[in-house]
């Protein structure tokens, strides 16, 4: 008996080393999300321009991406310029600034410009906790009738976009006419 109890420090040592190793080869921008095909969730939150309040309501009609962003977030302004000229080129793109100073946000926007038809302010981090967000950026791709159909966790460039998401996204819009 004893000899059992000397050899289960080593055994729970294995059982975690295990878990330890396989983490080492999973992709962090492959986060599971327990949002995908599940509606976009009911939410009433302030723009970030002007006092318009936005809802889920405001999301339905078209295919579009949803960004998580804030001002706090260095990857974000590495990725906001992809988006702007992906806004330019017709790509609907909806902001959420989470957990951030507005006025930051409204500064950020004007020095860098504006890709997003709407941007909703999640100062509380509400909208963000019902998406499961991790963190900034990340993406959800959602459709006309505001089911999000996927999801992106990192930074989105040119060659993120070419090779992974352009085509899910050409896919909703495809999927979107008549």
């Amino acid at each position: 008996m004893r000899r059992w109890l000397m050899l289960l420090p080593l055994a729970i040592f294995l059982v975690v080393a295990v878990f330890l190793y396989r983490g080492l080869y999973l992709n962090p921008a492959e986060l599971p999300s327990a949002m995908i095909n599940k509606p976009f969730p009911e939410f009433s939150l302030p723009a970030v321009q002007g006092d318009k309040t936005l809802t889920r309501a405001d999301l339905l009609g078209k295919p579009a991406l949803v960004n998580v962003w804030g001002t706090w977030c260095i990857s974000c302004r590495v990725e906001h310029p992809v988006l702007n000229k992906l806004a330019e080129k017709g790509v609907v793109i909806y902001g959420i600034n989470y957990k951030d100073v507005n006025a930051d946000a409204l500064k950020w926007l004007e020095e860098f410009h504006n890709p997003y038809q709407l941007d909703i302010r999640d100062d509380a981090g509400t909208l963000g906790l019902n998406l499961g967000v991790y963190g900034a950026p990340e993406t959800f791709f959602i459709d006309a009738k505001g089911i999000i159909r996927d999801k992106f966790v990192g930074v989105i460039d040119e060659q993120v976009w070419r090779e992974k998401l352009a085509a899910k996204y050409q896919a909703l819009v495809d999927e979107a006419k008549p």
